[in-house]
């Protein structure tokens, strides 16, 4: 069996961290790059996000809560989740990720405080306030952590102290929660068919083919769908492929009949259609906003 990394590349959205062989990446960014909402996805790090400018509404396992500015939260290991908003604002945000190895390392007392900590039984998320003392160290320690990774000096070992720091400080605080709870299997199920979404995204997807991948019926695969990640499969393949778009449009010069195309949709048309229903601006206009100086 592979490193943990590699375990989980199939079924889980891929991170690309700030540096080499160091899992955790710490970053700024806003919501209009993904088109106000992002795709729903799962990854084994625990996910820290604080709202610098505006407010987002974020979805973790079938709930929904509001982040206003100046206020963060933290999303625990192995969670369905994403970020949006339903007005089409903007939001700017600092997000802090960690991946559970970097802690661990060899010792078998951490592995096991982690899973208590971090595993399915803990709660699945906590939302963090500057007005309560401990919630106001972790959010302060985000933008350390954000400060250290992109300084000119950057030094691993005080990020590892750093992340370690804010690991315990939310491992205190953690607590067994037997409220929503996905059966391990349906869990599985679930990972199965948004894995084979992310990986045919580009090619038609159908139901039966979104069902097959999870080795359910159609009405099973629909009722997973709305039961944990709040949308329907169709919905779920759509906003992938508009995230994706958004990628190529931002980062690429390709034609937006090309983008359309390689994001599995049948036409330009019907791709700048639905990406503006989805966005509130045509492709174009959305390449110009988010690649303007």
């Amino acid at each position: 069996m592979g490193s943990p990394l590699e375990v989980f590349s199939d079924l889980s959205e891929r991170l690309h961290y700030n540096l080499p062989d160091f899992p955790l990446y710490a970053r700024k960014d806003k919501l209009l790059r993904y088109g106000y909402t992002a795709a729903c996805h799962w990854h084994p790090d625990l996910e820290f996000i604080l709202v610098l400018e505006g407010a987002m509404d974020f979805f973790v396992n079938g709930t929904t809560v509001h982040i206003d500015t100046h206020n963060g939260i933290f999303v625990n290991s192995k969670r369905l989740h994403y970020g949006y908003s339903a007005d089409k604002a903007n939001c700017f945000f600092m997000a802090v990720v960690i991946h559970p190895v970097l802690l661990s390392e060899n010792s078998q007392a951490v592995k096991v405080y982690l899973e208590q900590k971090f595993g399915a039984d803990s709660d699945d998320f906590i939302l963090l306030n500057p007005k309560i003392d401990w919630q106001q160290e972790a959010l302060l320690l985000l933008s350390q952590i954000f400060d250290e990774m992109h300084s000119d000096t950057c030094n691993p070992l005080r990020l590892l102290s750093q992340a370690v720091f804010l690991c315990a400080n939310m491992g205190e605080h953690v607590q067994q929660a037997p409220g929503f709870r996905m059966d391990e299997q349906l869990r599985k199920i679930v990972w199965e068919m948004t894995g084979f979404i992310h990986r045919h995204y580009d090619t038609k997807i159908t139901l039966d083919d979104i069902a097959a991948s999870g080795a359910v019926c159609r009405s099973k695969c629909c009722e997973l769908f709305n039961k944990y990640l709040g949308q329907t499969p169709n919905t779920y393949v759509m906003r992938y492929r508009i995230t994706k778009s958004c990628d190529m449009l931002r980062e690429t010069n390709r034609t937006v009949c090309d983008i359309a195309i390689t994001c599995g949709f049948q036409s330009a048309s019907y791709f700048s259609y639905v990406f503006r229903g989805e966005t509130g601006l045509t492709p174009r206009n959305y390449r110009k906003q988010t690649t303007a100086s």
